[in-house]
């Protein structure tokens, strides 16, 4: 019997339930992209550590943001050999509560430097443990339209900051910012606990029906070839994780001082938190945008596209200043930012395949994690000894000009591996 008339998701058959899929781990992702509401965070946090008599740096309070994004890079690959043990579901449910675990603790943090541990260790890697697994489940049921199926998952993250900003600016109002800390803890471990119990792997050989994969080049991969040893050997993989680094240092730079960035050029406080949301939306809609992109016009040029227009980014924001510049700016540094996170796993699982993907995809997504701690720190550094944010564009700029060139010269398909 054909595996696609006994393949069902949640009593429906695979081909309709395959896209809820894809809409459940979205949900999840928008939980898990908490983090891109930071900087809404930065100026209540401040304030409520100065009035316990302790002063805080702009390096120290965007430090929470590193920590956590470096814990959930590491805890990415660390992640990927026990979704196939334990299942998509078990690993969301372990990763979610643990999440929301570290929300719930920061609400106690009486010093910054316990948000490091709270927020940034515990926060952090219950995110990287779930966010690889809707990925690697829409990898899996779309091998079809895999660009769209990752980028519409990952569309979750990237919006995330639209609602969770507006949501965390208005509590953090009325009832304070450590409240809100503990309000999203507890709402995060009841919601991706739920929304976890669905999601699972097809069996093995499925596919859509009508659809023949595509053949490879002569002397090229075809889908399935490569394990994670194997892949760390091909030269693709290091371009890749280049590239990858570098979109990622450039967006998360800007992402960590958006707001600042808007009031130091005389946007009004409440615009500028609204402002973070509208990025948001950019952000979120760069994933399906740059995954169809990938899909399309090949990796190399959607990467050569995406370092383009994050160098006339800064540029205009370094040499005009002002609030339509300062807009258009961040809309395109969010897109671009959010068009990595789809361009890479895309990427990944197109020149190295899907057996091995979460492991694959976890060493990738260390990149990642590399631009979290470099990107924020290096604004913070930049602002201390400048005294503006603005200072930090012409190093996006230069940042743009190496990722062009790497993506334009060495991003290409790798060559079947050698059998190991």
């Amino acid at each position: 019997m054909n595996d696609i008339t006994v393949e069902k998701i949640m009593g429906m058959d695979a081909e309709t339930g395959r896209w809820v899929l894809v809409i459940l781990g979205m949900v999840i992702n928008l939980c898990l992209g908490s983090i891109y509401s930071w900087s809404v965070f930065v100026a209540p946090l401040t304030a409520y550590f100065t009035t316990l008599g302790q002063t805080v740096t702009a390096s120290e309070i965007l430090l929470p943001f590193s920590v956590f994004l470096a814990f959930f890079a590491i805890a990415m690959p660390l992640t990927g050999k026990y979704i196939e043990q334990l299942g998509p579901r078990n690993v969301v449910i372990i990763g979610g509560c643990l999440t929301g675990l570290g929300w719930l603790l920061s609400s106690f943090a009486g010093s910054v430097q316990w948000l490091y541990i709270f927020y940034g260790i515990i926060a952090g890697s219950g995110v990287g443990i779930a966010y690889g697994v809707p990925v690697a489940v829409a990898a899996r049921w779309f091998p079809d339209r895999r660009g769209l199926a990752v980028g519409l998952t990952l569309l979750g993250f990237g919006f995330s900051a639209l609602i969770t900003a507006n949501i965390a600016g208005f509590l953090i109002g009325s009832s304070g910012v450590m409240n809100t800390f503990r309000m999203f803890g507890i709402v995060f471990i009841i919601l991706i606990f739920i929304l976890a119990l669905p999601l699972k792997f097809p069996k093995k050989g499925w596919t859509p029906t009508g659809w023949i994969p595509p053949s490879p080049k002569p002397g090229h991969a075809v889908t399935c070839e490569f394990n994670r040893g194997q892949m760390l050997r091909t030269r693709a993989f290091y371009a890749l994780w280049a590239c990858y680094f570098i979109g990622c240092l450039a967006g998360l730079m800007a992402v960590g001082i958006a707001k600042p960035v808007g009031t130091d050029i005389g946007v009004a406080t409440g615009l500028a938190t609204m402002l973070v949301g509208v990025f948001a939306v950019f952000n979120g809609f760069g994933r399906p945008g740059f995954g169809v992109l990938t899909d399309r016009i090949t990796p190399r040029n959607t990467a050569v596209v995406s370092f383009i227009l994050i160098a006339l980014a800064a540029v205009f924001i370094w040499q005009v200043p002002t609030v339509p510049v300062y807009i258009i700016a961040f809309i395109i540094l969010w897109g671009c930012l959010g068009g990595w996170l789809a361009i890479a796993p895309t990427t990944c699982a197109s020149y190295f395949g899907t057996c091995d993907y979460p492991r694959c995809y976890g060493v990738l997504f260390l990149a990642y994690g590399a631009g979290g701690i470099v990107g924020p720190q290096l604004a913070g550094f930049i602002k201390t000894s400048s005294g503006s944010y603005l200072g930090v564009f012409p190093y996006i700029v230069v940042l743009a000009v190496i990722g062009l060139v790497i993506a334009f010269t060495m991003l290409k398909p790798p060559d079947a591996p050698v059998t190991e």
